[in-house]
């Protein structure tokens, strides 16, 4: 099979790592890729957005299938692209994808399926967002309707900071404060039969003890020790399954990844928002627990014979993964700074853990970073303590100036 993965962040670089080790794969290529995805597959330059450029090339290379990382290219319709020149691609259609692109779609799907949610308002105008901002009270949640790369929710007590945000977007979403810890769990899906991952808790928080701004995710553990054993079996009966089974009644077939991110409140399982794709950094670590080869799950989605496919094989093992992000992010990072450490992770901590690229490139024969998280080093172990001791002596051995990390990744979950 010969596979085609559009995108340059760390969740593609995860993706196309177990995609290099499925034996079924004798020919992966990435577009646009980075300076990481280029050890394992042959990078192409593409703009990822334009669904007729994507198809070309996936033409051109003879693909077999088209996996789309990232929500924008899903949003803007590259996934319909492809399918229109009878290929296979891994992704919902525009209007699927509006799931995550956006809020107030989101929120009607649920209502119309069902799907447990915190209460919210839809809003446009300066009046209506003071009338929700009084109805829900502190903490505020405000969520700009459409897409903003991890970064157009904000939560705060302060009402000033809230209003501001609001104004700021085109559509808000205003809602209720959900209590309780947060859980992603995807499924892949091809618009009838739902398959669930394993569920994965990321940080979203720039600093540690969830202090600082919210950020596109700075590390993610998977298993959760402390989540409830039928958690992943309530959730596909009331989250999942009703999704997939609505959007299908609508007329707009999701089939892809989907994503929920879920909130454990002292009332139930809450769903706090879909993503339309693959989330990163949770991709990282729920990849390195799968045993079963990637491909041919992907394609069974693609193709809509996913009730074929046999039961996925886990690893007991736990895995954490810890970001590594640029000097300011996630205000305007700093980019083009020398990388060094990555030859020391692979030959003194292989296979245990090893650094999957999000923004970086290749300049001249050093490697720069390119973006606001820069690298996702990822490890695994016996269990989380193992796992996460691994992870942070890879990172120790990191060296790019002004960077930052977290240091408490899954240490609460570890101690438990």
């Amino acid at each position: 099979m010969k596979v085609l993965v559009i995108g340059g962040g760390a969740r593609e670089h995860a993706l196309c790592r177990s995609l290099s080790l499925d034996p079924d794969v004798t020919a992966l290529h990435c577009a646009p890729g980075n300076a990481g995805i280029a050890e394992v597959a042959e990078l192409h330059p593409v703009d990822q957005l334009d669904g007729d450029a994507v198809a070309r090339l996936a033409t051109e290379l003879g693909a077999d299938l088209v996996v789309v990382g990232p929500e924008a290219p899903l949003v803007a319709g590259v996934a319909d692209a492809v399918r229109a020149v009878g290929i296979p691609a891994f992704g919902p259609s525009r209007e699927a994808a509006q799931l995550e692109g956006s809020k107030a779609f989101a929120k009607d799907v649920m209502a119309g399926a069902g799907v447990p949610t915190a209460r919210s308002y839809v809003c446009t105008t300066p009046e209506e967002i003071d009338e929700a901002l009084d109805a829900f009270g502190a903490p505020y949640v405000v969520k700009d309707d459409g897409l903003a790369a991890g970064k157009g929710v904000v939560v705060t007590e302060d009402v000033e900071q809230a209003r501001a945000h609001a104004l700021a977007c085109d559509r808000v979403v205003i809602e209720e404060y959900l209590d309780g810890p947060e859980v992603s769990l995807f499924a892949i899906t091809d618009g009838v039969t739902v398959l669930p991952l394993r569920p994965a808790q990321d940080f979203k928080r720039a600093l540690d003890g969830d202090e600082g701004p919210n950020t596109g995710g700075m590390g993610a553990y998977s298993p959760l020790p402390w989540a409830d054993p039928k958690l992943v079996d309530e959730v596909m009966d009331s989250v999942l399954q009703p999704t997939v089974d609505e959007l299908r009644r609508r007329g707009t077939p999701f089939s892809g990844l989907l994503y929920a991110g879920l909130a454990i409140t002292g009332r139930g399982v809450r769903v706090i928002e879909f993503n339309a794709r693959f989330g990163d950094p949770e991709t990282q670590v729920v990849l390195a627990r799968l045993k079963t080869p990637l491909a041919g799950v992907l394609l069974n989605s693609a193709n809509g014979t996913l009730d074929d496919q046999a039961p996925l094989s886990w690893s007991d093992d736990a895995a954490v993964t810890v970001v590594v992000a640029s000097h300011n992010y996630p205000e305007t990072p700093r980019t083009g700074d020398p990388i060094e450490g990555l030859d020391a992770i692979a030959e003194q901590d292989a296979p245990h853990a090893y650094v999957l690229h999000a923004g970086t490139r290749r300049d001249g024969d050093a490697i720069v970073s390119a973006g606001g998280r820069v690298l996702s080093v990822t490890a695994t172990g016996t269990d989380l303590a193992q796992a996460r001791e691994r992870a942070y002596a890879a990172v120790g051995r990191i060296r790019l100036d002004g960077s930052q990390h977290r240091t408490d990744i899954a240490r609460k979950a570890a101690e438990a």
